[in-house]
């Protein structure tokens, strides 16, 4: 449900604002947009030289920090808005899983999906039983190698213990695989990256306070849905290159209500929501997705256990998905979000048969 301070605002023609944010912006999203296009080149280049390639599903609760520890690439499965795929899960799962999913278990049995077919592990912390479905069906009707671990719906100390013991068994399985040995000293190297890379898009999405945003929603979910998917390092790269472009900008106001898109899932390819936002004359400020957007709002900190460190940032500090409990954590969260963005309406985006 939305509402607007602004009334029924029809879409004006691309102005000087839009012209603004695309000149900062383009050549950020150009140099992703190319590395992303010969990302499965580099990708299968890297498995020939002994490399291993980590798959997992988007949440928020699957710490890449331990791959890149391992040696390994990690890549985030979050393409959707592909039908066909949805349509080929329903040879091996009921319609009562979220398109997302059986968007996966489309991908994933079709066996000439890029991505799937260059896996050497595929990691699925287990939030839900629409996540379940993607481990139980790719694991008994494909070779993938699969490992599911189990992501607790209550934050006490019992449960971040569960978590904990969770991805100690990931960490030990990705040693195995990879021959690495993932040290303390190796695993606080893979957290000050992926820090520098939480931070850089946190930067960024806080410049969107301001009226107006200096950089569209589409622009800054192409940013955050590329973090999936690029080199780390190239990605801090291409961040640090778009933020220093955007901070300090000054840009003509907007017409047009202010709008926190959030809901359930949000995955790559999947634009139509923007595109109706769009013609009716919204901007999007921000968003928040159970699935499909990185969280970037906590730091994993360098002190003390690393291993815990990445429980407490992954889990215990992780904003959680509404089926939570309480549930009182996220609507809090979101509330203050749409104060701090400044919002004039809420658009929740739900996935069909999705709980939440």
């Amino acid at each position: 449900m939305a509402k607007a301070s602004h009334g029924s605002a029809k879409r004006k023609p691309r102005g000087i604002i839009e012209n603004q944010k695309e000149r900062i912006t383009r050549k950020g999203m150009d140099k992703l947009s190319a590395h992303l296009r010969t990302r499965l080149i580099d990708l299968m280049k890297a498995r020939k030289e002994g490399r291993k390639v980590v798959g997992y599903t988007p949440g928020g609760y699957f710490p890449e920090e331990l791959v890149l520890a391992a040696g390994a690439i990690p890549i985030c499965l979050i393409r959707g808005g592909n039908h066909s795929a949805v349509e080929l899960s329903l040879a091996y799962i009921c319609r009562w899983i979220d398109a997302f999913c059986r968007a996966q278990i489309g991908y994933g049995v079709s066996g000439d999906d890029p991505y799937y077919n260059i896996l050497d592990l595929l990691a699925i912390p287990i939030t839900d039983n629409h996540i379940r479905a993607i481990s139980d069906v790719l694991d008994y009707n494909t070779d993938l190698n699969i490992f599911p671990f189990g992501v607790p719906h209550m934050k006490e100390q019992s449960t971040y213990e569960y978590y904990l013991h969770g991805i100690t068994r990931l960490k030990h399985k990705l040693e195995e695989i990879t021959g690495t040995d993932i040290t303390d000293v190796r695993l606080k190297e893979a957290i000050l990256l992926c820090n520098r890379e939480r931070e850089l898009l946190r930067n960024i999405s806080l410049l969107r306070t301001t009226d107006p945003s200096p950089i569209s929603g589409r622009d800054f979910v192409a940013l955050n849905h590329g973090s999936f998917l690029a080199d780390k390092p190239f990605m801090v790269n291409v961040l640090e290159s778009v933020y220093d472009k955007l901070k300090g900008q000054t840009m003509q106001k907007r017409e047009g209500p202010r709008i926190l898109l959030t809901g359930s899932t949000l995955a790559m390819g999947d634009s139509r929501i923007f595109n109706l936002i769009e013609d009716a004359g919204g901007n999007v400020v921000i968003e928040e997705f159970a699935e499909g957007v990185r969280p970037y709002w906590e730091n994993v900190s360098t002190n003390g256990d690393p291993m815990k460190a990445l429980a407490d940032c992954h889990f215990m500090k992780r904003k959680p998905p509404a089926w939570f409990r309480p549930g009182k954590e996220r609507l809090d969260f979101l509330i203050k979000v749409a104060r701090d963005f400044r919002v004039d309406g809420v658009i929740w985006y739900h996935l069909m048969f999705r709980e939440s």
